[in-house]
């Protein structure tokens, strides 16, 4: 019964799961591949905005999929880690690196087991789009941050915003099991890309409060009535890159961000 599955085997079912739709992002239009390839960043406007100063920076990035964001800060002059559970996934992220001619590393390894040994902790941690809600345990994900993050270096999320769980029938708050579901994927060629997967809800007083109780010093929190994908049943793209959900005759918070940084 799935209520006896142990994390490791929810690990291995997302595992399983995301090396699927990696094969299947890797040449989707959604990914837009030989775009990236030609020059163009995979950062949205949001992280952009936010998180602009990283030349010569050293940078780890947790749950990086196959890589793209992590090269795009890289071309911005980041010294860059990426990290991901799917090995399939970060094979394609080193391939593309070597392609790029691109100085990043790349480590396959779920987040709670990546630890830097024999250098110096990063400047800068970042995640984003989609990458907590695979992770049980918000302390221990703040833990892994903190040990790797220098004193008086910066960490920052950007994600999208737990109510949209609720407002789809999920919980919001976090539960002991997770939902396991069997699921497509959100790239437009995943006809007959399904995996059972699980996720587990996190309320962003979780997120804040997780990172507070690991010396991460919250400088700014962010809300955003818009989403820079289409990912979402019912959205609208109001402006360009910019996908909007109504909810009652109002737009829901469907994107935040979290910037902090580490002083003990």
């Amino acid at each position: 019964m799935e209520t006896m599955m142990q994390e490791s085997d929810y690990f291995e079912m997302n595992r399983v799961g995301w090396d699927k739709r990696a094969a299947a992002h890797f040449d989707s239009s959604f990914y837009d591949l030989p775009g990236f390839l030609a020059g163009q960043t995979s950062l949205r406007e949001i992280e952009l905005a936010e998180l602009d100063d990283v030349s010569g920076q050293s940078l780890l990035h947790l749950q990086c999929h196959f890589g793209m964001d992590t090269l795009s800060w890289a071309r911005m002059g980041a010294i860059c880690t990426g990290v991901d559970i799917s090995p399939v996934a970060i094979d394609k992220a080193r391939a593309l690196a070597q392609t790029l001619t691109l100085d990043a590393e790349f480590v396959c390894t779920d987040v709670y087991s990546y630890q830097r040994s024999g250098a110096s902790p990063y400047d800068i941690v970042f995640t984003s789009y989609g990458a907590i809600c695979w992770l049980p345990d918000l302390r221990r994900w703040a833990d892994i941050i903190a040990s790797n993050l220098a004193v008086g270096g910066l960490f920052y999320i950007v994600d999208f915003h737990p109510i949209y769980d609720l407002l789809a029938g999920y919980s919001y708050f976090t539960q002991v099991q997770p939902e396991v579901e069997e699921e497509g994927t959100y790239t437009e060629n995943g006809a007959g890309v399904t995996a059972k997967l699980a996720t587990w809800a996190h309320p962003m007083s979780s997120v804040i409060n997780a990172l507070i109780n690991v010396g991460i010093q919250i400088e700014r929190v962010s809300e955003f009535p818009f989403s820079p994908y289409n990912c979402f049943d019912g959205m609208v793209e109001r402006e360009p890159g910019r996908f909007y959900l109504d909810h009652k005759g109002n737009d829901v918070p469907i994107v935040y961000s979290i910037t902090g940084r580490k002083v003990v």
